[in-house]
């Protein structure tokens, strides 16, 4: 998706390279980590020569998003270049073409090539606003808020790191960290990544530099006397979550631990193009949010910053000109893109394993955004010593929402960077403020029960450490906004289940297969191929609205209102069990094994699951897409219940014609309690309006789609069921389930 873009042109028609022929331009370099940037006078012809004087040839991507080598590069309007994917060396030189103009020699560095102790220590940082130095000489907006006197620290202290705005010195700004950690005696630092808000450098999303800043972040603000214990942790929800796994993967030796919320596991396959369809809803709208934000002074803070006098901000401008638009990259990079290993840098599943601090995740099965797939790397987060999963349907903000969640997170940041005994007493007053804003209810959330000290003041630090490492490393919460003895939609738990790893060893992958009428049974097919052996459908996008959120409404909210429309009988194929005969829990990703046959030489798929209620109520649980074309499945990553892809473009196929091919659709990671007496449903269709604000480039047209559910080609559910787990609450009212839609249940779906 991100191809090594460089956003400055590309020339090699022998220009004169700026100025009169022969003449010399001033080059001022930086060598960074895999890259070189520089300035100097605009429209200069340049090249990269290595301590031989070899030129070293760049990458850029024309306009059709094809990969090519050059030799030379143009510096743009603002005199600036950006050279990206340098390999590592010593002495490398940028010398103008046409002319006698050259750089000091500059050394590109590794990941694992950090700076001396001595660079960090002799940083100053001091409370309020002000700039911080990254070893290639970037300067980084930060802002820094301390619980009192700078003479009365040391204070424990987190940062948040982000290209949102989280240095913005404005003191109406809210972050995660100045509303909850700074209210409870932390110091904060919000710090924004390279190329956004006033720091310096370009933008590229998740290229290696942003995740080393982010040491040399961790590393300067440690080095600080007013720090307690010269360690740090990482707070934040979304943006931050992932920046700060970035950053944790580098290992900086002074990070504590990391506190990450609502962060996401491989933003190409599963986030950006969800079983290979193009998610053009949030995804696609945020990553270009981010592209607009980062050009010069496009946000408000950055412009008073620049007309306040602010200097170093005004400068930090001088390279946006080679900030790249990754959303421009998204439409025309349909598959896994492997050049410098992009596709893995969107993907922290594939680096959390170098990740080895204390780490307290939170994830949303039905995160609106990030899309609730995060669970599926906590196995990879394998060497991080104490471990602490909280999972919970409902929505992106679901961790701050929901008070003993909050509370244990408090208790995380003090056990492991303050290294104190807990006391969230103090937290008494921002539960339900924390929860009334986001649910837009603030008397409902005034109903949210304060949860109990876990810890009496007298209980010693080393005693609360233990107490706290003796919990079980992943918890469940089920039923999130059913709590019944609050109003429907207040983000509480019904229960919940503690668990000693993700996937949970407990699960058994059960399989119900596709029958006749509709059935989804337990029973193997037993019917030869043949007409009566296959259910068809018009895979239409259009038959159902793209996202089921009504216009104007919130999905945060306590109860907001969904258009979630059944589907129809001619556009889908449904299928339901006999009502259940023991309550059945469910946790972990599903699999739809399928064989499909199209009238066209690809189709897209969309699994749904739901509850169907004895009340005659349905219950949105969990959905899963895939273009068929891209159906190859990664043997090595993919499970009896969760089917991985490649989404390699050499492992793409149409579907052979007239034939029926095997598929499996991965139905996202969820948590539910189907209670005795309710149905499971899965339905089949074309993608959309089953999520809130995510939507899809859906292939053009029509296909007339056919699924085989015969003993030779039997399709069949996989599901994750979990014994032994007991429901001690009744059934939630319709709507109450946050992030779960409910609408009255249409058997034949009209």
């Amino acid at each position: 998706m991100v191809l090594a873009l460089v956003a400055a042109g590309c020339s090699s028609d022998g220009s004169d390279g700026g100025g009169p022929e022969g003449s010399a331009v001033e080059i001022d370099a930086h060598g960074g980590t895999g890259q070189v940037w520089l300035t100097s006078e605009p429209g200069v012809e340049l090249e990269l020569q290595d301590a031989d004087g070899k030129v070293v040839p760049t990458q850029v991507v024309d306009e059709d998003a094809e990969v090519e080598m050059v030799d030379r590069r143009t510096t743009d309007e603002a005199g600036a270049l950006v050279l990206r994917y340098v390999p590592v060396g010593e002495d490398y030189v940028v010398r103008q073409v046409g002319g006698s103009g050259e750089s000091e020699p500059v050394d590109v560095t590794g990941v694992d090539d950090h700076p001396k102790q001595e660079f960090y220590d002799e940083q100053e940082i001091g409370d309020g606003y002000g700039y911080l130095t990254t070893r290639d000489g970037t300067k980084l907006a930060i802002n820094v808020t301390l619980p009192g006197p700078i003479e009365d620290g040391p204070y424990p202290t987190v940062i948040e790191y982000s290209g949102y705005d989280p240095a913005n010195p404005e003191p109406s700004l809210v972050t995660i960290s100045k509303t909850l950690a700074g209210g409870q005696g932390f110091a904060t630092v919000g710090v924004n990544i390279r190329g956004s808000g006033c720091s310096g450098g370009s933008f590229q999303l998740w290229e290696d530099p942003q995740a080393i800043d982010g040491y040399d972040v961790v590393e300067t603000i440690a080095a600080q006397p007013w720090v307690k214990g010269n360690q740090v942790g990482m707070v934040g929800i979304s943006y931050p979550a992932s920046a700060m796994l970035y950053t944790a993967a580098t290992n900086p030796p002074h990070l504590a631990a990391i506190a990450p919320m609502a962060a996401y596991d491989d933003g190409f396959r599963a986030l950006l193009w969800p079983g290979g369809i193009q998610n053009k809803g949030f995804a696609r709208s945020w990553v270009e949010e981010r592209d607009k934000n980062a050009k010069p002074l496009e946000e408000e803070w950055t412009k008073k910053r620049v007309e306040g006098g602010d200097e170093t901000c005004e400068e930090n401008m001088a390279l946006r000109g080679q900030n790249v638009p990754v959303s421009e990259m998204i439409d025309a990079r349909p598959y896994y893109p492997t050049e410098n290993d992009l596709g893995d840098s969107f993907a922290p599943e594939t680096f959390v394993d170098e990740i080895d601090v204390p780490t307290f995740l939170v994830a949303s099965w039905q995160d609106e955004q990030v899309g609730g797939h995060a669970a599926t790397m906590v196995p990879a987060l394998e060497n991080v010593p104490h471990k602490y999963v909280t999972l919970l349907n409902g929505m992106h903000t679901e961790g701050l929402a929901n008070p003993t969640v909050l509370q244990r997170w408090m208790e995380f940041l003090q056990l492991y960077v303050a290294e104190e005994t807990p006391d969230t007493s103090g937290m008494a007053g921002l539960y339900a403020a924390v929860a009334g804003q986001i649910i837009g209810d603030n008397a409902a959330a005034g109903t949210l029960p304060v949860p109990p000290e876990h810890f009496s003041k007298d209980t010693s630090y080393e005693d609360a450490l233990a107490e706290y490492e003796d919990q079980a490393p992943v918890r469940v919460l089920f039923d999130e906004g059913g709590d019944p003895d609050l109003q429907p939609g207040v983000p509480s738990a019904g229960f919940e289940q503690s668990f000693s790893e993700y996937p949970l060893a407990e699960t058994e992958a059960t399989t119900w297969y596709l029958g006749p009428d509709g059935t989804l049974t337990e029973t193997e097919p037993t019917g030869a191929e043949g007409d009566d052996t296959t259910d068809s459908y018009t895979s239409d996008p259009k038959a159902r609205p793209e996202v089921n959120l009504v216009k104007g409404e919130d999905s945060w909210w306590r109860l907001p209102e969904h258009d979630w429309q059944s589907p129809s009988p001619e556009h889908a194929l449904s299928y339901v069990t006999p009502a259940l005969a023991e309550d059945t829990t469910m946790v972990g990703s599903g699999s739809a094994d399928l064989w499909i046959k199209s009238s066209e030489q690809d189709t897209d798929l969309q699994v749904t699951l739901t509850e169907v209620r004895p009340d005659g109520k349905e219950t949105y649980v969990q959905s899963g897409w895939l273009r068929a074309s891209k159906r190859e499945v990664d043997d090595e990553r993919s499970t009896e219940l969760q089917p991985l892809l490649t989404q390699l473009e050499d492992d793409a196929a149409p579907l052979p014609a007239d034939e029926f091919t095997p598929v499996r659709v991965e139905i996202y990671p969820f948590a539910h309690a189907f209670r005795a007496g309710s149905k499971i449903r899965v339905i089949i269709s074309a993608p959309g309006g089953d999520k809130p604000v995510w939507s899809f480039v859906n292939l053009d047209g029509t296909q007339e789609n056919e699924v085989a559910r015969s003993s030779e080609l039997p399709s069949a559910v996989v599901l994750p069921v979990i014994p032994g787990v007991e429901i001690t609450t009744p059934l939630p009212a319709c709507p109450a389930l946050r992030g779960q839609p409910c609408r009255e249940y249409q058997p034949e779906g009209s």
